[in-house]
């Protein structure tokens, strides 16, 4: 399918789909082709995007070539290029830190760190600011990947919370290098009635409903979803077996994968995204996954009067936590615009707003009071203090470990 854009001198940005789409991944490039038409910065769009602005960019130098000055440094004065994870954001907050500031953003994005950080390795990205989850940004830190945070440009970082920042600070010291964006978990996302209909009793609490064969069979029908996160499936692989989540003794990996094969034959695909339309739509009964999604699901389930009802359970045995941290890559050309937007992400309002729209949870303490009453009352979103001692912390992997994994990981997608 052909990239669709407007001229960006206008000041609106791109929307890059990528060709071959799913029904699911298609839909979401509507949802941004309709954005950019009424102005918005492109959002919500499918992962693949291998094309860089080059055009646009070069189209834009050119005008104001014409018009005279000095170009190359007025066309990147107002130029933001962010690399983040699919419907991870209020289209709103695009549009209006541009309308703000005259920046014009655009805005890509990927579903798993392995895409991310593939991209980031090869190098020349050609972002500002990119979005890894934290255990991802440990090691990418160690590779010299990223630059170290002017903070005196980030005044708002003092609405974050100290406890939370802490946390994080264990994969970014003093975090030097980045900011978080939004945190979750991962858990258990399912169609309350699909479920019910073939196990009264299903245990939708547990691990059991993915890592018990004689559970999961039960749901092969209507549909068994997995993230394609070798990392985070891992960890609760693990915790079921009540092991160490962030363990990598062979022996451990082993034990793993043989639950993972054992209850291949019952997942219907391995995907980061497509579980998202598929569960609000009732394609699929059930999907391990990363809680705000499970709820972007749910609501868009209720927009359509489908009559679909979901839910999302934290494990009882536990799970791992995640967060998503900004951070702008060595070899960034806009690093004045990433603060500010960085700096504009941390506004209350702003993180409010997003945190509203895709049911993700924020280290912004006064934004707190600006999150809709429901959101800031689910556990499964904000945790309580009983369920934070159930949520485990996914650490960086060695690289030795990491071709374990994903030889582990490969075997489990093919089925083989």
């Amino acid at each position: 399918m052909n990239c669709t854009r407007k001229c960006a001198a206008t000041g609106s940005s791109e929307v890059r789909p990528a060709g071959g789409l799913s029904r699911a991944a298609a839909l979401r490039y509507k949802r941004g082709f309709v954005a950019a038409a009424r102005g918005i910065p492109g959002v919500r769009r499918p992962m693949k995007h291998a094309v860089r602005p080059l055009l646009a960019a070069m189209s834009a130098v050119a005008l104001l070539a014409a018009c005279g000055g000095n170009n190359e440094e007025a066309a990147e004065s107002k130029v933001l290029n962010v690399y983040n994870w699919s419907d991870y954001i209020d289209e709103s907050v695009l549009a209006d830190f541009q309308k703000e500031t005259g920046i014009k953003v655009t805005y890509d994005v990927f579903d798993s760190n392995e895409v991310l950080e593939t991209k980031l390795l090869a190098g020349s990205t050609g972002y500002d600011i990119v979005v890894p989850s934290a255990n991802f940004l440990e090691r990418q830190i160690k590779a010299g990947i990223f630059q170290p945070l002017d903070k005196s440009k980030l005044p708002n970082l003092a609405n974050m919370d100290p406890a939370l920042m802490a946390k994080v600070a264990r994969h970014d010291p003093d975090n030097a290098h980045s900011v978080n964006y939004l945190w979750g978990t991962t858990g258990i996302g399912f169609n309350q009635t699909k479920i019910a209909e073939r196990m009264p009793d299903a245990p939708t609490d547990s691990l059991a409903m993915f890592y018990d064969p004689a559970v999961v069979s039960k749901f092969k029908d209507c549909g068994v979803a997995v993230l394609d996160s070798p990392t985070e499936i891992l960890g609760t692989v693990l915790i079921y077996l009540g092991k160490d989540p962030n363990s990598e003794s062979p022996e451990d990996l082993a034990a793993a994968e043989k639950v993972l094969m054992s209850v291949r034959p019952f997942v219907k695909y391995v995907h980061s995204s497509k579980f998202i339309d598929d569960l609000a739509n009732g394609e699929i009964c059930l999907t391990m996954a990363w809680s705000g999604d499970v709820f972007q699901a749910r609501d868009r389930a209720a927009e359509s009067g489908n009559g679909i009802k979901i839910d999302f359970k934290i494990p009882r045995e536990g799970t791992t936590m995640f967060f998503d941290m900004l951070a702008i890559p060595k070899d960034a050309k806009n690093v004045d615009n990433a603060h500010a937007f960085i700096n504009y992400l941390m506004r209350p309002e702003v993180a409010a707003k997003n945190t509203n729209y895709v049911n993700y949870a924020s280290f912004n303490l006064p934004a707190q009071q600006m999150v809709n009453p429901e959101i800031l009352g689910n556990p499964a979103i904000y945790p309580t203090d009983e369920v934070k001692t159930r949520l485990q912390v996914d650490l960086a992997e060695s690289d030795a470990f990491t071709q374990l994994l994903t030889a582990t990981w490969t075997r489990f997608k093919a089925g083989q």
